[in-house]
């Protein structure tokens, strides 16, 4: 149960009956050569994204609670952060609001939020595209996008006790103009008898007229596990204020007495 927040992180997800159902996609035939172009362009995409978040600060909200009868939270866990960096281009977390959680003592792991700081961000993982299944599924309307939407299907579900190896599974939407992974939903796999994952849905939008970056996460989902208990989660993250940031410290020449700290942008 400790790593709900990193496989939520990792956005991974099983493909269910679930999403077949509630789908408003429409078939517009593609050839397989189409198909296999436009999977190309949008992993293509999703590394530029990757890219340029690195280069990015931002503020970044997380509320996680267990629901318990009639709907009413029984713990809950918030922390507000502003998203920095660190000379060597890392993440650094300067946390704005973290008041005394609620949640079960390590309900929460440290590992958990590292994941949350947007180093692993919220879809697919590019270089892990080969062991992915595409299934095209139609195109559907959203507001005032033309969206393809894929299901993505592990082709082999990893051993977690042989590999430390996440997979996403589940739907991804593509703006049919631009190829950019504007939503997703899924939830993380391979699960064990003590972690289980929620299904997580992510929305994106666009930053600088050109990347699309997360700005809302959310799960409303039930946790089973092989004991017997069963755990509702309600899990909600909001990413803000995206822009270009600058480090904590300027790297200069040991020997240039002109050496000064570089300014970062107020949270």
């Amino acid at each position: 149960m400790k790593k709900i927040l990193a496989a939520f992180l990792l956005l991974s997800a099983l493909v269910s009956v679930t999403f077949a159902q509630q789908t408003s996609a429409v078939k517009r035939e593609l050839s397989p050569a189409d198909v296999d172009q436009i999977v190309k362009k949008f992993v293509a995409n999703e590394q530029a994204f990757r890219d340029a978040l690195t280069e990015y600060v931002f503020n970044r909200n997380a509320t996680v609670q267990i629901i318990g009868l009639g709907g009413l939270p029984t713990g809950t866990f918030r922390r507000d952060s502003f998203m920095m960096l660190n000379p060597d281009g890392s993440r650094f977390e300067k946390v704005l609001f973290s008041p005394v959680a609620t949640t079960p003592p390590g309900f929460v792991t440290p590992e958990d939020l590292e994941d949350l700081g947007g180093v692993n961000p919220f879809a697919l993982e590019p270089a892990a595209v080969p062991n992915y299944n595409f299934s095209y599924v139609g195109v559907e309307k959203v507001d005032d996008f033309e969206l393809y939407v894929f299901d993505v299907t592990p082709k082999v579900i990893p051993n977690p006790k042989k590999s430390k190896l996440r997979l996403f599974t589940g739907r991804v939407w593509v703006d049919t103009e631009t190829l950019m992974i504007l939503r997703t939903k899924g939830k993380a796999v391979p699960e064990t008898d003590e972690n289980k994952f929620p299904i997580v849905e992510t929305t994106r939008d666009q930053v600088d007229g050109k990347y699309w970056f997360p700005v809302d996460a959310r799960s409303d989902d039930e946790l089973v596990f092989k004991n017997g208990s069963v755990i509702k989660l309600k899990m909600r993250v909001k990413f803000a204020n995206y822009r270009k940031g600058e480090t904590t410290v300027k790297i200069l020449d040991d020997d240039d007495p002109k050496a000064q700290p570089s300014p970062t942008p107020k949270p």
